[in-house]
């Protein structure tokens, strides 16, 4: 039966990404950004949501959303998420009152019509081959959309990290908010618990959520020593909200 109900998710969500990607980005040429999000590409991710929750039975509780609207308060913000599924990527546009954007691989743009809406959105699109060129651009891009009203959204992880476990976080969130003067509201997403990565099944359950206050970095504080206080809250949290997960 969980087989059947998660197919029917994927279902839902192949034969629905075709007509409305193809809408989102027709009308990206032709109305304005805020028309394509909150018209079209938001009430997808709404519906790709609602769809693991009624069909997969994947609920989710969210704690601390106060903590981002009092940061998005004449600030630029980065949104920085401990990442295990796919799940955090549809959620957080689906429930945010701001458009976001993501830090994204360029080669995603390539991807038939999820990739092509992606490329649409005026999100930030990264080439790892141009190492420091590319976070110039990647900056420079940032700086611009959150001038614009946008959070950026960083998984400091780079991947999807197994239920449990902690990868090497790395610096580019921290960096960028060094560069562009934004605060950095960590986030802790126990998602693995019902979607755990590189499967096609949902568990049904309760996805928790935690976001904490926004962090600034010190006076003097390198782009490293600012991504040890973002990690440390996360993973410290991730404890909290999924303790289970990290009994040994």
């Amino acid at each position: 039966m969980l087989a059947i109900r998660s197919a029917l998710v994927f279902l839902i969500m192949a034969v629905t990404v075709i007509p409305l990607a193809t809408v989102l980005v027709i009308s990206s040429f032709i109305a304005p950004y805020r028309v394509t999000y909150f018209w079209i590409g938001r009430p997808w991710l709404q519906l790709a949501v609602a769809a693991t929750r009624y069909v997969g039975g994947v609920k989710t509780q969210v704690k601390g959303y106060d903590n981002l609207l009092a940061a998005a308060e004449g600030n630029r913000v980065i949104i920085c998420s401990k990442h295990q599924s796919t799940f955090e990527t549809f959620f957080f546009p689906s429930v945010m009152t701001n458009p976001v954007a993501y830090v994204y691989k360029k080669e995603l743009r390539w991807v038939p019509f999820f990739g092509w809406a992606i490329g649409r959105l005026h999100m930030v699109p990264i080439d790892r081959s141009a190492k420091g060129d590319a976070w110039q651009r990647v900056a420079s891009i940032g700086a611009n959309l959150m001038d614009q009203g946008k959070w950026i959204i960083m998984f400091p992880e780079g991947t999807r990290a197994a239920r449990g476990d902690q990868l090497l976080y790395k610096s580019g969130a921290a960096r960028l908010a060094l560069e562009t003067g934004a605060v950095v509201v960590p986030v802790a997403a126990a998602t693995g618990r019902c979607w755990p990565r590189k499967t096609w099944r949902f568990i049904p359950g309760t996805v928790d959520i935690s976001i904490g206050p926004a962090l600034k970095p010190e006076e003097g504080e390198d782009a490293i020593a600012f991504m040890k206080r973002v990690e440390t809250w996360i993973e410290t949290e991730m404890r909290v909200i999924d303790s289970e997960a990290y009994i040994d």
